[in-house]
């Protein structure tokens, strides 16, 4: 299965001789304001530190501008280096509330398990690059690995829906009523999807990009590995009022590595989503290539809906 068409400018950011973001740029989380779109990418320097990086795009494809120093850098003890090796904040995914920006990412120390962080900013210091984000705070149970995570970017009755990948493994769900006060011991994690035996998907899943709201649902691509620790992209309608119904789910990857910026890089063979659009009904992915670079793919989103088999 053909769905998403890459394209030919890719890599559209790649490393270069800043220390920052010097060994890779990746994973990239997108915000579109005021017709521009804003693409938060992850950064590694050569120490294996992830900062958060900014390019900008006035089409969504060709990149006009990537700021010379990175938006966000850790600053909390859970993700400050702890001892040589990777650390930081990593693969950032973002959603607009009323006037705020708020941007989930992994935290990382090095030592402990992978937690999720959150933070946000107001959209207009947002759109002056007036970095003042709010000080993160974990929302990931305790002792466990949890990474791949964002909300549903609308309030349900028992609160937002967040989506995140507790365990490693599977993606799973809790409800969070109030963003600004996350009480970690009530998480629950509860089951949302897992990996299929023999499938392109068999060995774990995790949330690519933020859902998208559409006439059928929530559009949620997400990320599967296969048992050869191949990086896949696939796709699930989630039910408008109750998210955790899956309506449909794709059989085939809809993204799989074949471009040489997404087979061979610092991790080879992935191609891994945090952030998409809709524009004039077409999908924007915004993806990592081989974990080294960033890069962007298109798709009608009627061949998106073909393939998850709804009825048009």
């Amino acid at each position: 299965m053909v769905t998403f068409r890459r394209f030919e400018g890719n890599p559209i950011v790649m490393p270069d001789n800043r220390p920052w973001r010097s060994l890779c740029t990746f994973n990239p989380g997108v915000v579109e304001l005021k017709g521009v779109v804003y693409i938060l990418f992850r950064a590694m320097s050569a120490d294996m530190t992830s900062s958060i990086g900014l390019a900008i795009s006035k089409d969504g494809l060709h990149v006009e501008e990537v700021l010379e120093e990175p938006v966000y850098v850790p600053r909390e003890d859970f993700e400050m280096k702890l001892k040589p090796g990777h650390s930081g904040c990593e693969d950032p995914r973002l959603v607009i509330i009323d006037d705020r920006v708020l941007m989930f990412y992994t935290a990382y120390d090095g030592v402990h398990e992978p937690r999720v962080a959150l933070t946000w900013i107001f959209v207009d210091e947002f759109l002056e690059f007036s970095w003042r984000w709010a000080r993160p705070k974990i929302i990931s149970p305790h002792g466990i690995d949890d990474k791949d995570a964002c909300i549903i970017p609308r309030r349900f009755d028992k609160g937002f829906f967040y989506i995140h990948r507790a365990g490693g493994i599977n993606m799973v769900y809790d409800h969070l009523p109030d963003l600004d006060d996350v009480d970690v011991n009530q998480l629950r994690c509860l089951h949302l999807l897992g990996p299929r035996q023999n499938y392109w998907d068999s060995k774990k899943v995790g949330l690519a990009s933020p859902p998208l709201k559409i006439d059928y649902g929530w559009l949620t691509f997400y990320h599967g590995v296969s048992d050869s620790n191949v990086y896949m992209v696939g796709a699930v309608i989630l039910h408008h009022d109750d998210p955790s119904k899956v309506l449909c789910r794709t059989t085939e990857p809809l993204l799989s590595p074949e471009a040489w910026y997404e087979k061979s890089g610092y991790v080879d063979n992935v191609v891994f989503p945090c952030g998409a659009l809709i524009r004039d009904d077409n999908v924007y992915l915004y993806y990592g290539g081989a974990d080294k670079y960033v890069c962007v793919a298109m798709a009608p989103l009627s061949y998106i809906l073909e393939s998850l088999g709804v009825k048009q």
